[in-house]
């Protein structure tokens, strides 16, 4: 069994350094490339610890979870607090697993997620799966917003398993967000998934950095939504896909 990685509070452990490689430059002499260091580096959908190629590889959870309860550690410390006392021995434990579960989205990418669940059916009148529950963070201030997500597509030929737009949407929720940019990449992940003739999707949440600080206004709720192909293109089926989400 390998030796667990040094989560002392006062210090993070440095990343192992890199040797330089070498490249050469318009000269023609060599020059060292520029490595970065082994962070997570997402790419534009996610990354996986088995899928991923090339470099920078990201660091393994063993070392993110030690990571993060030292930095959960010097948190408590910064607000005044003793992590040493009963209550807070394992808080930075607890936290650092929460915020891995919470952010476990870039672990995942669509193709992960919808499998072999895309089947041909002659069906072309609009699939809706609404009132989709999910809580995100938002990457502004770490703080929860919640609420639900409404999905629906006109297949063209291919259908997809319905739980599958339950997980699209649960794979972009477990990731830092912004409600503007979710809404966005729920609808571009269907499109990719089965090419259907529209997609309408539609979100209304809670954020809790609206209420608990800043502007402090318990009733306010966000409504956003994206439409593509036919859902935009034809009033009447955009009309038939609101009456449907509000049912």
């Amino acid at each position: 069994m390998s030796a667990s990685p040094d989560i002392t509070s006062n210090s993070i452990s440095p990343l192992p350094a890199k040797s330089p490689l070498l490249a050469m430059n318009g000269s023609g002499m060599k020059s060292p490339i520029d490595f970065k260091d082994e962070r997570l580096k997402w790419t534009e959908d996610s990354i996986c610890d088995d899928t991923i190629s090339g470099d920078p590889k990201p660091m393994s959870k063993d070392v993110r979870l030690a990571r993060l309860q030292a930095a959960f550690t010097t948190i408590l410390e910064c607000i005044g607090e003793d992590p040493t006392r009963d209550g807070l021995l394992e808080t930075p434990t607890r936290a650092a697993k929460a915020m891995m579960f919470l952010t476990k989205g870039y672990e995942e990418n669509v193709s992960m997620v919808v499998k072999q669940a895309v089947f041909k059916e002659d069906f072309s009148e609009i699939v809706l799966v609404k009132d989709i529950e999910f809580y995100s963070l938002c990457e502004h201030h770490l703080i929860p917003f919640y609420g639900k997500i409404h999905i629906g597509y006109i297949p063209s030929n291919n259908v997809l398993g319905l739980s599958k737009l339950a997980r699209i949407a649960e794979m972009f929720t477990r990731r830092l967000q912004v409600q503007e940019r979710l809404t966005q990449q729920i609808a571009d992940a269907v499109i990719n998934a089965i090419v259907p003739t529209g997609v309408g999707v539609i979100i209304e949440a809670v954020h809790m950095c609206m209420c608990m600080r800043g502007v402090q206004k318990q009733c306010a709720k966000t409504i956003t939504s994206k439409m593509l192909g036919t859902f935009l293109d034809d009033p009447r089926t955009r009309d038939e896909f609101l009456r449907m989400c509000h049912s």
